[in-house]
């Protein structure tokens, strides 16, 4: 966009009288005129380059956001109805762990069961402190590829509950330090 104040032509200047008669352009266009008319135009090409690599940039996110969030959840015993569906695709499966874990050189071997349906899981990487058998856990990952019949899991949550028990012996412990800071306080 051109800013530079224009004058006007008072009708002597030759130039500007000779353009706008036979059409052509003058060899000098006169003052203001198609002066920063390149300049111009290659900033509104920046301009929309700019525009569409953020563009491109913003749907490169969202689309990487949705098909994070599209990890579908199955139960254990949807899973196994479902498991010709499914085929090798990602989702996560929830379950209760069985049987003790049995640890192999990558990761824990254990079974699942969500309504009487029981799953066989090969876990790669180490479980988190939570896990052991009773617990909710939910898996991340896929039947098994090779065509096994077990779940390939590489990503565990361990569902819990946001309350706390206390075990008696911390309470006890907590009585007696109180009651002995109140004798403590009261005799000096």
């Amino acid at each position: 966009m051109e800013l530079t104040p224009r004058t006007l032509d008072d009708g002597t200047g030759a130039g500007a009288a000779s353009a706008d008669e036979d059409g052509g352009t003058p060899s000098d266009p006169g003052p203001g005129r198609d002066r920063g008319r390149g300049r111009g135009s290659s900033r509104r090409w920046l301009s929309l380059a700019i525009i569409g690599v953020l563009v491109v940039a913003l749907g490169f996110l969202v689309s990487k956001g949705l098909s994070d969030a599209t990890v579908y959840f199955r139960n254990a015993d949807e899973a196994v109805a479902e498991r010709s569906s499914l085929g090798d695709k990602r989702f996560r499966l929830q379950g209760t762990v069985v049987d003790d874990a049995v640890e192999t050189d990558d990761g824990v071997d254990f079974d699942v069961t969500y309504n009487g349906v029981e799953v066989a899981v090969r876990h790669v990487g180490d479980p988190p402190e939570l896990f052991k058998p009773g617990i909710p856990v939910v898996l991340e990952g896929s039947w098994d590829p090779a065509g096994g019949d077990f779940f390939a899991s590489d990503r565990m949550f361990i569902k819990h509950d946001a309350t706390y028990e206390s075990k008696d012996d911390y309470d006890e412990r907590v009585r007696e330090a109180e009651q002995g800071g109140d004798e403590g306080g009261a005799a000096g």
